[in-house]
């Protein structure tokens, strides 16, 4: 696991992003004048796990470069699960939706990341380690 700049081109979103959601995290962004947690993407596809929100708003504002946490997907240590209940979602279906372009409606995965930096742990909205 890695933590670098990548240009923001390379990057493949999944999920379609909720529109009120991309406004509040531009608006942060600006705010704050700083870009607090990087994108989770995988390391081999560049499919983005977490952020889209954030990729999308900085995509907007010209970036050219965005800082990403690289990880293994294909880890076990990696684990996906849908938001909603009575909904299911695979490592797979993320996949294939980030390398087709057929994106997954917003809000559909919520990842598990174990061993990330201190600093990366959103705690605020949710376990410590859990990507939401």
């Amino acid at each position: 696991m890695t933590i670098t700049l990548v240009p923001i081109d390379a990057l493949r979103q999944h999920e379609q992003i909720l529109n009120e959601n991309l406004m509040r995290v531009q608006r942060d962004l600006v705010q704050d004048g700083m870009i607090k947690d990087p994108i989770i993407v995988d390391q081999r596809t560049m499919v983005i796990l977490d952020g889209h929100h954030r990729y999308n708003a900085l995509k907007r504002m010209g970036y050219k470069y965005v800082p990403v946490y690289l990880v293994d997907y294909s880890s076990d240590h990696i684990a996906v699960a849908a938001w909603r209940a009575g909904e299911h979602v695979t490592k797979a279906e993320v996949m294939r939706a980030g390398l087709t372009g057929n994106l997954m409606p917003a809000k559909t995965s919520r990842h598990v990341v174990p061993n990330m930096p201190p600093w990366c742990q959103r705690t605020s909205r949710g376990t410590k380690g859990e990507i939401t």
